[in-house]
Parts: structure tokens; C-alpha cells; sequence
């Protein structure tokens, strides 16, 4: 496995758990939705990721919570496309969280650095419109779509199935030249899973990283797990979040995406110097 992620224009060390800042501009995710979707608010919030620490910063327009409608491309670009303009000249890496090809090629054009796809880049046109690039590339587990997926989500051999599944989708990535380095795997953490298929994931999650062979990026910040583990709302899943995003550090996640930048950055930092 390599021990760096080529990320656009930076080149990012894998040589300590790295942290990426979630910027919604949305008005309907599950956590944030409606506090940065407009320019300034969220240009003002990613200037606050970077001085809290954060080494990513991932920019979504479109919600993929359960049973959120889905948004007209036109609508999509016109959120996040003047936000990576505006951000591209700060110096940290910039994800477009999208599963939309044209979203992918306009956000190229605009600067980003990397594209994080719940949909593993199975999009016709989506893994040509990254081939001839740089950027780093997150595919990710779901079973379904975000509409329905956690209706009644079925597997017989959970691990088994996204397992097999991440190594298809980075076999197809590997034969369209991308090379290894620029590759993260999620396991889907929330995206057509139930509670007891999330935590059989979670506990496996070293195991799968070695049978993939490609660095983790792990998200379960606030999500709906945590919720029902803790009897906690999604406003007061901070400490749950971190605590969740340090084990999924210890269990082999490389990169660890997140709401609460500034306690995940401080919590990582005790780790490593008192485990």
C-alpha cells in the first residue's frame, strides 16, 4: 500500500491520520444543512476548517442523507462551483463530494483536487472525465440510492459484499490507468446499512484494508449509528463522533471525514503521542 495520497496539487503524507472538513452548502443535510449555503458563509467556514486543522476540506451540493431528493446538475454546479473558485487559492486540498460526471469535470476546471463519489465512479463517463487528471479519488460502498436506501438494507455476508465490491470498483479504476496512489476506498459507513451491518463493518475495517489493498477513508461524523448507540440527537454527537473517528483511526482509516475538525485534530494529537 502506498504511503502517500496524490491529491490534485498536493501530494499528502500518510504517515499520520489525516482529517477532512465536511462543507455542506446545502439546505437539507442531516447535520448542517442550511448554515454555509451561500458564498461568503461558506468561504468564511472553510477559512475556520483550515486554522482548526484540517488537511481536506470536502465540499458537497448535494445532500446524500436518507431519503433526500436528488438535485438538478445545473443546481449542483451553481453551489459548489463559485465555492471552489473562491477557495482554491488557500492552500489545502479541496474534495468535491459528487457522483455526478459533469459536476466532476466543471470542478476540475474550477481547482479541485480531489473527487469523493458514494457511487464508486460508476457514473457512465465518470471514470474518463478523471483519467486524464491528478486528483485523488474516494469510491465508496452504498447499496441503493439515498431515497430508499435504509428502507430494508439485505445482505447475507455484509463484510463480504463491500469487500468485494471495493475491489471491483479499484480493479476498474486500475485498468483505466489511474494509478494506486491516488486512490481511497470508504466503506459506506450509513448508505443502505443498518446498525448491526455498520458496526460488523467497523470491527472489520483492518481486515478489509488489507484484502483491498488501498488506503480508508472512514465517515461516520454524526451519522444516524451513533445516534441509536448513544440515545444521543444529532446536534450532541460530538463526543461520540470523535471517539468514533480515533477507533476508526486504531482500526486502520488512514483519513477520517468530519463535522467537529477542531476536537477530531486534538484528539488525534493525544493519541499518537500517548498510545
Amino acid at each position: 500500500m502506498t504511503n502517500f495520497f496524490q491529491c490534485g496539487r498536493f501530494q499528502l503524507s500518510l504517515s499520520r491520520p489525516l482529517v477532512m472538513g465536511i462543507v455542506n452548502v446545502t439546505p437539507d443535510s442531516f447535520s448542517d444543512g442550511g448554515q454555509f449555503n451561500c458564498l461568503p458563509n461558506a468561504l468564511k467556514r472553510i477559512e475556520q476548517l483550515i486554522e482548526q486543522g484540517a488537511d481536506i476540506i470536502d465540499i458537497g451540493g448535494e445532500s446524500t442523507r436518507p431519503g433526500a431528493t436528488p438535485v438538478p446538475i445545473e443546481e449542483e454546479l451553481a453551489r459548489v462551483i463559485p465555492v471552489i473558485q473562491a477557495a482554491a487559492s488557500l492552500n489545502v486540498p479541496l474534495s468535491i463530494d459528487t457522483c455526478k460526471p459533469a459536476v466532476m469535470r466543471a470542478a476540475l476546471e474550477a481547482g479541485v483536487d480531489m473527487v469523493n463519489d458514494i457511487a464508486g465512479l460508476e457514473a457512465p463517463g465518470a471514470l474518463a472525465a478523471l483519467q486524464q487528471s491528478n486528483v485523488g479519488i474516494c469510491l465508496m460502498h452504498k447499496q441503493g440510492d439515498p431515497q430508499t436506501m435504509q428502507s430494508q438494507p439485505v445482505y447475507n455476508d455484509v463484510v463480504a459484499e463491500v469487500t468485494q465490491y471495493l475491489q471491483q470498483r479499484c480493479a476498474a479504476v486500475q485498468a483505466a490507468g489511474i494509478a494506486s496512489e491516488r486512490v481511497l476506498i470508504d466503506l459506506g459507513f450509513g448508505f443502505g446499512k443498518n446498525l448491526a451491518h455498520n458496526c460488523d463493518l467497523f470491527r472489520a475495517q483492518q481486515s478489509i484494508v488489507e484484502q483491498v489493498g488501498y488506503p480508508m477513508l472512514v465517515g461516520v461524523s454524526r451519522k444516524r449509528m451513533l445516534g441509536e448507540i448513544t440515545g444521543r440527537e444529532v446536534q450532541d454527537r460530538m463526543v461520540p463522533s470523535v471517539v468514533a473517528a480515533l477507533l476508526a483511526v486504531q482500526s486502520g482509516a488512514q483519513i477520517v471525514r468530519v463535522h467537529d475538525v477542531r476536537e477530531t485534530v486534538d484528539a488525534l494529537k493525544l493519541w499518537r503521542e500517548l498510545k
